[in-house]
């Protein structure tokens, strides 16, 4: 069983989760440091856009996955917890491996 494919909601959620903690990561641990201490605000420019984006669309198939699974709110909420920090979206999508 394919656990990342488009064909299911889930399985578009743990992509876009994944490509969305991965842009948080480039935009905290390189993007800020090329603004803040090599002068290139562009880093940030690019990165923060692509990470906006990213981020919407982990809302929307949050929302998706909720609709479509019937998953409890609680769960809802600790996905929407976990893309505020770094690393939370990974481990957000370890802990919902175990269960779905």
């Amino acid at each position: 069983m394919a656990l990342y494919t488009f064909k299911t909601s889930v399985g578009r959620f743990r992509i876009i989760s994944i490509a969305e903690g991965i842009s948080y990561l480039l935009l905290l641990g390189i993007a800020m440091p090329l603004k803040y201490m090599a002068d290139i605000p562009e880093a940030v420019q690019f990165t923060g856009w692509a990470h906006g984006v990213l981020f919407v669309l982990y809302m929307i198939s949050g929302l998706d996955v909720w609709v479509d699974r019937k998953w409890k709110f609680s769960k809802v909420v600790l996905a929407v917890l976990a893309s505020l920090f770094p690393f939370g979206p990974f481990i957000f999508d370890k802990k919902m491996l175990e269960k779905e």
